[in-house]
């Protein structure tokens, strides 16, 4: 297929996206419902998360066992009410060939995705803030980079790639691959668990294409500022499952609270009013399209 440029694609909205906010937040949302919320608290772009479909949409753990399919139910019930661009984890492309890759690529654009980052891990790959993480060869994932740039149809769809070599090789050899994935096609460099702020403009520097921190709760990175972010040369910030974890948290409290109390009364204050719900999901406006549309003459 012809590669095109859309006027107005949702790759083409999460570039501009990163021109006009530096670095860019990037926030995620387990759900349709959660990025409706993304997008009136004020972000720019939008994420959906490997393990948050994993956890979230399945209740299994995030150890490559989803697959292409799972990952496009959430992105078509986002994009269809969201226009947020949006920018999903491929994992490591879903399938052991290029032809694999491509498929995940041109699958994303059709259902309005953005943007995309792919790893460089084993197919038996592992949370990027777990031990015993094993990596493909730097050939092999290259090979990745290229076939995902090669099925893009369209040419302003962002490809991202995450590399997990730090734990594994070290500093340098992480950044050699960066430098690798950079000629190979990525448009932003994704370095996981890389713990020390000083690296990420190092990874700016020597590849010429912005670096993604990953500041995820609870894993090997201190919860640095926007503004540290920004003064260590970050280009984006990634705030995965921030949401999810807080919204767990809650459902809890509110089961155990009407288990043992047998009333939920006494944890009104920490739920989202009927009120509140109505006006993010824009419920009056559908209830009056109906009434004009089956109003009695």
């Amino acid at each position: 297929m012809t590669n095109s440029t859309s006027f107005d694609s949702p790759g083409l909205r999460f570039r501009k996206a990163m021109e006009e906010e530096k670095p860019l937040q990037i926030v995620g949302a387990i759900n349709a419902n959660h990025a409706l919320l993304v997008k009136q608290a004020g972000f720019k772009a939008v994420y959906l998360s490997g393990g948050g479909v994993a956890a979230g949409s399945l209740g299994i753990p995030d150890l490559g066992i989803t697959n292409l399919e799972d990952v496009l139910i959430d992105i078509r019930r986002i994009t269809n009410v969201c226009d947020l661009p949006l920018l999903v984890d491929v994992d490591t492309g879903f399938g052991p060939s290029a032809f694999n890759v491509a498929r995940t690529v041109k699958s994303l654009i059709r259902e309005g995705a953005a943007a995309l980052h792919i790893e460089d891990q084993v197919g038996a790959k592992r949370c990027g803030h777990r031990p015993n993480k094993e990596v493909v060869s730097k050939d092999e994932m290259s090979d990745r980079l290229k076939a995902a740039a090669d099925a893009r149809t369209d040419d302003n769809f962002v490809i991202g790639a995450r590399t997990d070599a730090f734990a594994v090789e070290g500093f340098e050899k992480t950044l050699e691959r960066a430098v690798a994935y950079k000629e190979a096609g990525s448009d932003f460099i994704f370095a996981e668990a890389v713990p020390n702020l000083d690296y990420y403009q190092k990874f700016v520097d020597a590849t010429g294409i912005p670096v993604l921190a990953n500041i995820t709760e609870f894993g090997m990175i201190d919860m640095y500022t926007v503004d540290q972010l920004r003064d260590a040369g970050v280009g984006l910030v990634l705030y995965p499952l921030s949401a999810f974890r807080a919204a767990n948290k809650a459902a809890m409290n509110v089961y155990q609270h009407i288990r043992k109390e047998g009333t939920q009364k006494n944890v009104l204050d920490t739920m989202q009013t009927r009120q509140e719900l109505y006006d993010s999901i824009g419920y009056y406006d559908y209830e009056r399209k109906l009434d004009e549309l089956y109003k009695k003459i």
